[in-house]
């Protein structure tokens, strides 16, 4: 068991990164949604944004500057939000985060409309470690 001091600093950082994922969260769900905008329908317009992630139009540009800041997006007048090259890269892992902790509770016996949503949640605070687990545990099923 550890002592209080010690576990007082493990606790505050596990809720210190819980809470750096959640901060987190917000910005990948907006690359996702844009990548999966262009790859839709050629382009991701704000209104569209704000459409699909259930937001007003200045809430999703206000998060759109945060992701211009971050170097992940970059916007032109009157032709929509463009991901960088770190935006797209980062918006494939969050899509292959999403595949593997969907197939994952699918094989636990989740309906995969429940998984889909699930995932939502999950894909933003599973560990590379944690989420390597589960692509083994997924291959060993499969093979």
């Amino acid at each position: 068991m550890l002592d209080a001091p010690q576990g007082a600093a493990c606790q505050a950082d596990r809720f210190s990164r819980a809470r750096e994922a959640q901060s987190m969260a917000l910005l990948e769900d907006y690359v996702e949604l844009i990548g999966d905008l262009h790859e839709e329908l050629g382009e991701a317009r704000v209104a569209d944004i704000a459409g699909r992630m259930g937001v007003a139009q200045p809430t999703a540009t206000k998060t759109i500057t945060r992701l211009k800041r971050a170097g992940l997006a970059t916007a032109r007048p009157y032709r929509g939000v463009f991901l960088t090259e770190e935006g797209a890269a980062l918006a494939e892992r969050v899509r292959a985060r999403h595949r593997t902790v969907v197939a994952l509770l699918i094989a636990t016996g989740v309906p995969a409309e429940v998984a889909e949503m699930d995932a939502e949640g999950i894909e933003h605070h599973v560990s590379d470690r944690t989420l390597q687990a589960f692509e083994a545990f997924l291959a060993r099923q499969n093979a």
